[in-house]
């Protein structure tokens, strides 16, 4: 696994700040940016409770905005960072859109460690690695990245 830089690190504080905003706003805690090669950057968050939208997750609003704002070619020289490790769904459109790199914060499987053993939070316990290893091209993944204020950005938050 490819160890992030300190400009990479930056981008996944960033993802994380995206997760707070996103939950102070009502939404769940999850925040994605998308960095091009040619140093495009396009930002997303969670929007599942804003815009009553069950695949508004934050790497899906990144792909939706990514497919937008960049061309095909820029696309195919991104890296994706998230707050916390793509969902199936999440892992599905990165790959879709074309984005060969993926780096997160949080595990799906340290997520899940999170959830209350009552929790009503659907969860999908699919790693992005796994879901990579039956693609037609390659996407790399580097994660998890240790940020302390991944994990506590969902403090308390599901019930």
């Amino acid at each position: 696994m490819t160890e992030p830089s300190a400009q990479e690190i930056a981008h996944l504080e960033r993802a994380v700040e995206l997760a707070q905003a996103a939950r102070d706003r009502g939404d769940h805690p999850f925040g994605a940016v998308v960095v091009a090669a040619d140093g495009t950057v396009v930002e997303a968050m969670n929007s599942v409770v804003t815009d009553h939208d069950p695949t508004g997750h934050a790497e899906t609003n990144a792909v939706r905005a990514s497919g937008r704002l960049l061309t095909e070619a820029q696309r195919g020289t991104a890296t994706l960072y998230t707050s916390t490790e793509p969902c199936a769904m999440c892992a599905a459109a990165i790959f879709w859109a074309g984005i060969p790199r993926i780096v997160f914060a949080l595990s799906g499987a340290a997520l899940i460690e999170l959830l209350p053993a009552d929790s009503a939070a659907p969860s999908l316990a699919l790693p992005a690695r796994e879901l990579y290893a039956r693609a037609s091209h390659p996407v790399e993944v580097v994660g998890p990245v240790p940020l302390p204020a991944a994990t506590a950005v969902h403090a308390h938050f599901w019930r």
